[in-house]
């Protein structure tokens, strides 16, 4: 079971249905896919899918500074090769570029190991075989749809037997128009449809406490990162001025960078984003949440992530998005509102041949 190679190979292709979160965004789908080989042929693959670029950069951080801890080791050691991996990287490292690379290796690793098991990876977790699906929601409701774009949509995901969906206030919009926005929400999909309410950061500590307080009258079910991550003392005046949930964490780092949120649990529902320390870091994230009584709402990556979810003991719910149901051979489709994670070994996922053939960037 010992790393002989390491591949990368760097996607562009474009959106089947392109994100609106801002009206001129016009990026194609960033996607990066690691395969690693042992000496025996078991080959793991990794994927990110990056949202603002730096695709090229990321797979360089591999070749140069990752991939010589990594080659020659056993798959089996996966956790100590993500703990060295960090140590080498620590001094240009311990977030963005290097995580992100980390993460990729990560994924592949566990995908390896999954498969020299036999097992798919919520059961290489200890995860009941008989798992029972995961609930998700309906993400996707972009701000630059407008507010008939983004009724439209959450009615879509209703009509699919979503009973939730997600969508987006900030940046575009002024508040007043943020409010109107989530009252026309709510009056078109009617009570018995939550509604997540994402702010990607726009907003500062006493905005979305005045903002806040008025969509209290909606009964949303979480108001999303409402401030930059650094400010955790803005989450935790906003969580303590709101009866909303107050959410987020699919912006910070590894599960030090979490730390804050541990120490003092006032969000009740953390969003780890699986680029930014792997499955390693899910699933370490998950534990230490799991003894401050905080739940796991994984940020994107549905397919992988039913894995996690699977595994753990404090799933709340997985976000679904279509970016990448058309690269899979067998692409993980929610039945409803409910996914479940393939019985496959390893995470179970195969890029379709033709995708990486015919989108695959030249060096």
């Amino acid at each position: 079971m010992i790393v002989k190679d390491i591949r990368t190979t760097a996607l562009s292709m474009p959106f089947t249905d392109p994100p609106r979160w801002s009206v001129g965004y016009n990026r194609p789908r960033e996607i990066l896919v690691v395969e690693i080989e042992t000496a025996s042929g078991i080959t793991g693959m990794g994927y990110l899918m990056v949202l603002s670029g730096g695709l090229r950069t990321i797979q360089a951080c591999i070749d140069e500074l990752i991939a010589p801890v990594v080659l020659g080791r056993s798959i089996a050691e996966v956790e100590a090769i993500w703990q060295d991996i960090w140590q080498a990287t620590y001094w240009v490292g311990r977030m963005g570029v290097t995580v992100f690379a980390q993460s990729a290796i990560d994924i592949a690793l566990w995908d390896a190991l999954g498969k020299a098991a036999g097992l798919p990876l919520y059961q290489l977790w200890g995860g009941a075989q008989n798992s029972g699906p995961i609930p998700a929601y309906g993400s996707g409701c972009w701000r630059g749809l407008g507010r008939e774009g983004m009724i439209e949509k959450a009615q879509a995901y209703i009509a699919r037997g979503f009973d939730a969906i997600k969508m987006q206030t900030g940046h575009m919009y002024d508040h007043a128009t943020d409010v109107a926005n989530v009252a026309a929400m709510r009056d078109a999909v009617g009570d018995g449809i939550a509604i997540m309410v994402d702010v990607n950061m726009a907003w500062t500590a006493d905005e979305a406490i005045e903002v806040g307080r008025r969509l209290d009258d909606y009964d949303i079910y979480w108001l999303e990162e409402p401030v930059v991550a650094e400010d955790f003392a803005g989450y935790f005046r906003i969580a303590d001025a709101l009866k909303t949930r107050v959410v987020g964490g699919e912006s910070h780092f590894t599960h030090y960078d979490l730390s804050p949120f541990f120490d003092n649990p006032k969000i009740p529902i953390l969003q780890p984003d699986m680029m930014r320390g792997g499955l390693t870091q899910m699933r370490r994230i998950a534990t230490l949440a799991h003894a401050k009584g905080i739940r796991i709402a994984p940020h994107l990556f549905h397919e992988l992530m039913v894995q996690v979810m699977a595994a753990i003991p404090n799933p709340d719910v997985l976000e679904y998005v279509d970016f990448l149901d058309d690269v899979w051979v067998e692409p993980v489709l929610p039945v409803g509102n409910m996914l479940s994670p393939p019985n496959r070994p390893g995470h179970g996922l195969v890029f379709r041949k033709e995708v990486l053939k015919d989108f695959a960037i030249t060096p």
